[in-house]
């Protein structure tokens, strides 16, 4: 993209933003478009063309814009929104955080299987600390206790600031760690694993939810993403809207 298009598309960014009902960091936000189709799609990188529409990043705020056919408004054309589109954006964050897993492991910062993960979360060598656990949505309870204990011993306070997580089958593990039975694995805190800790707190916070630490939880299990369909009732959420 010439340079004079991408200082007008940060100057369109912009003011979308100052258009929100209420003040909002693009981070917080997911961009959508039209499709040829006439669809509404998703743009979670916010890199297609066109113009565009943004909505506050949660599972409720998406909803509550399909409900109020807010796309249609926002970007003045025949757009007809998915009625599965809430769960639609939750399958693309949920590939877009194992693809950063994949690009975490490829930079060396991820560790898998049960001895080394213990290993790194009850003696961190000083250099060495861990960002995130993760278990396979199958991990047994009694693994997920050891590992819980050893962070604890390991970490000691710093723990209780670890994110657990264990939203993810363990053939997706497998697939994004190009192993086989992955059911415990860890980040190792740094560059490396950045991009995969900021793209997994935008899943939790779409579909808030937290992550559990060993204080909170006995087991360390955490509470994952409601994939496959709303939770039912009304979205409590406000659709945060504004057009480039």
């Amino acid at each position: 993209m010439p340079a004079h298009e991408d200082s007008s598309r940060r100057e369109e960014d912009s003011r979308t933003c100052a258009l929100s009902r209420r003040p909002m960091a693009k981070e917080a936000m997911i961009r959508f478009v039209a499709g040829p189709d006439g669809s509404v799609v998703p743009d979670i990188r916010a890199r297609l063309p066109g113009r565009g529409v943004w909505i506050e990043a949660t599972r409720e705020a998406v909803s509550e814009a399909v409900r109020r056919k807010t796309f249609a408004r926002s970007l003045k054309a025949g757009v007809k929104a998915s009625p599965t589109l809430a769960d639609d954006v939750e399958g693309l964050l949920c590939r877009d955080v194992l693809q950063a897993l994949s690009l975490a492991n490829k930079a060396g910062a991820a560790v898998t299987g049960f001895g080394k993960v213990e290993a790194l979360a009850a003696n961190p060598d000083g250099r060495t600390s861990i960002a995130a656990l993760l278990h396979a949505r199958e991990a047994a309870p009694d693994g997920r206790r050891k590992l819980a204990q050893a962070l604890h011993r390991g970490h000691n306070e710093r723990s209780d600031t670890i994110p657990i997580i264990d939203c993810f089958e363990g053939s997706h593990l497998d697939l994004a760690l190009g192993r086989t039975h992955v059911i415990h694995a860890a980040l190792v805190a740094g560059s490396g694993s950045d991009g995969f800790m900021t793209r997994w707190h935008r899943l939790a916070r779409y579909c808030m939810t937290g992550f559990s630490t060993p204080r909170h939880e006995a087991h360390a299990t955490s509470v994952t993403p409601q994939t496959g369909g709303a939770s039912g009732g009304e979205p409590a959420g406000e659709a945060i809207m504004g057009q480039e």
